[in-house]
């Protein structure tokens, strides 16, 4: 994250209170050197687990008050154990998600996160954390879903799995080999370079400016589906609109019936071009997309507000 952020959460996780105080000064230094370290590449994980940088965080408070009051000279790889400490948090987490989204009004989406450059320049990274790949992701099991990111996208052995998930390494084989054909079966059909995602969603933007609704039916995929998250609080598509034509004259309609100024501007949302929409100067809506073969086949647009304060700072992700 930006360094205002980390230091603001690292604050936060090395407060007065809390496990940390168990321990002697000089282990609380080690153990906030390690746990600082790491901490990108541990939320995430927890973000990829989740699809909720809230709840990411409330994981990372966990796994720090786990983390301070450790032995670290019994700590062989520290790497390995913080990864499973976050890990079985955000499987506890992840469930508690589950119930939640249950009583969700409309569609639920990944909270969007405005990433910087590097997790674009990172392929596998930026495919892991898109929010196609993300909602695909919550159509595993929440063990399935723990398995396929630490081995898919964190490269980590089956034996590491194992101990994070409390399964015996065979059985993480076969959830993994599972967890691999379900997703393969679900993403996006072909590669789509950054240059032709920036000019598929130039075009989309352009359109939709201009009111053009050949242009728009040029770039939406025949059988695109369009998600929207209000999450009760702002208003938004309840069930997914299925159909480019449908797509398209909802989304040019809705623009002609606001009477406030409306401002389009391209960023990078979850290592992907998106367009993040302003009504009146204000931050309203996140707009990211799935593309596939040249044509946008997935809209997914985020107007919930308790989703969208990671969108006014970047925040680093790594492997």
């Amino acid at each position: 994250m930006t360094s205002e952020r980390n230091g603001r959460e690292q604050g936060d996780a090395t407060g007065d209170g809390g496990s940390a105080g168990a321990v002697d000064g000089g282990s609380v230094d080690a153990a906030t050197e390690d746990f600082v370290a790491h901490r990108n590449l541990l939320f995430t994980v927890a973000y990829e687990m989740l699809g909720s940088a809230a709840d990411a965080e409330d994981v990372l408070q966990e796994t720090w008050l786990r983390w301070a009051g450790v032995d670290l000279d019994a700590v062989r790889d520290r790497r390995a154990y913080l990864v499973r400490v976050t890990t079985r948090q955000a499987l506890n987490r992840l469930r508690t998600l589950g119930r939640r989204k249950e009583s969700y009004v409309g569609s639920w989406l990944p909270e969007p996160l405005l990433t910087t450059p590097d997790v674009a320049e990172d392929v596998e990274l930026a495919d892991s954390v898109s929010m196609a790949m993300m909602l695909v992701l919550e159509t595993l099991a929440p063990v399935e879903r723990a398995v396929f990111v630490l081995r898919e996208v964190f490269d980590l052995g089956y034996d590491e799995i194992a101990e994070a998930v409390e399964k015996s390494p065979a059985a993480v084989r076969q959830i993994a080999h599972r967890a691999r054909a379900h997703v393969a079966a679900r993403r996006p059909r072909g590669e789509v370079t950054a240059a032709e995602s920036r000019r598929a969603l130039a075009a989309f933007q352009r359109a939709v400016e201009t009111g053009d609704l050949q242009g728009l039916l040029d770039i939406l995929s025949p059988d695109v589906v369009l998600l929207g998250d209000g999450g009760g609080i702002k208003q938004a598509v309840l069930r997914p609109v299925v159909g480019a034509d449908k797509v398209a004259r909802l989304m040019l309609g809705g623009l002609v019936k606001l009477s406030v100024p409306v401002s389009m501007d391209p960023a990078q949302v979850n290592g992907y071009p998106a367009l993040i929409v302003r009504l009146d100067g204000e931050l309203d809506t996140v707009v990211a997309v799935r593309f596939d073969e040249g044509r946008i086949t997935g809209l997914y647009a985020v107007r919930n507000p308790e989703k969208l304060s990671y969108m006014r700072e970047e925040t680093v992700l790594s492997r």
